[in-house]
């Protein structure tokens, strides 16, 4: 792909910017070979069961349900992915003191092992690198309670209270935890320019961060492989490969 022209004026933006905010999502994890939901390859399109299995009520409900999640968590490719570019060049624009708030919607911890700071980003749906008792609120990490299911146990329960364990994920009909939906708000009504990063923007409440940036007079450019529904009110919209447009905009920054 030739460089964008708008990739330049994106630079430029943020170069002059006090306070810039990133929303990701599961397109900017396609180049670490994870596969987004919605896209045309999307776990999502090719397996609607998959959407099922992500849904709160069903996984209570049925221990079927559990082990078919459970089984599907062993054998996801996240685990052997490593960051992909447009992961590095967002702790990049981190490092470099451009980056105040990293939001994103992917629960692969890629973010973290690319060099995000913790302190810095919210993991608005969580994080499948660790497992949490939906019962005594007890967590720990993923791989203690994979190993359980790799030695036999195909609904693994928590070791304190007998409890439910689930994956320290939101699905579908779980609240987000409040307190990483205000800070998200809050950032986003406080930028002067707001990033929007392989995401389709149409899971709400995330889906309005956008709306608030803009509300808040920010720009908002969107960097995505298919349209969006906010492409008519975005300053840019760039459709390409996240892992040549970012690194791109950095290389102007450095």
């Amino acid at each position: 792909m030739a460089e964008h022209p708008d990739v330049r004026r994106i630079a430029g933006w943020i170069s002059k910017a006090e306070h810039v905010v990133a929303l990701t999502g599961a397109g900017i994890s396609t180049e670490s070979g994870i596969p987004d939901f919605r896209g045309p390859q999307g776990v999502w399109t090719k397996n609607p069961r998959a959407e099922r299995l992500s849904n709160i009520d069903h996984y209570m409900a049925d221990p079927q349900v559990r082990a078919e999640v459970w089984k599907a968590r062993l054998e996801s490719p996240t685990w052997s992915a490593r960051p992909a570019p447009g992961h590095e060049a967002l702790a990049e624009l981190e490092r470099q003191g451009h980056l105040h708030t990293l939001i994103t919607q992917n629960i692969d911890g890629l973010h973290q092992l690319a060099g995000s700071s913790p302190d810095r980003l919210v993991e608005i749906h969580g994080t499948m690198r660790e497992v949490v008792c939906m019962q005594c609120g007890d967590r720990g990490p993923a791989q203690v309670v994979l190993d359980r299911v790799r030695g036999g146990e195909s609904d693994p329960e928590c070791w304190d209270c007998g409890g439910i364990l689930k994956s320290a994920t939101i699905s579908f009909g779980q609240p987000l935890v409040d307190a990483d939906l205000r800070r998200s708000e809050a950032a986003a009504a406080a930028c002067d320019l707001f990033l929007a990063i392989g995401t389709s923007l149409v899971v709400y409440p995330v889906a309005a961060l956008p709306q608030i940036a803009l509300d808040a007079g920010a720009r908002l450019v969107i960097v995505n492989g298919e349209p969006t529904p906010y492409d008519h009110a975005a300053d840019v919209v760039i459709t390409g490969p996240i892992g040549e447009v970012l690194p791109a905009v950095v290389s102007y920054l450095s």
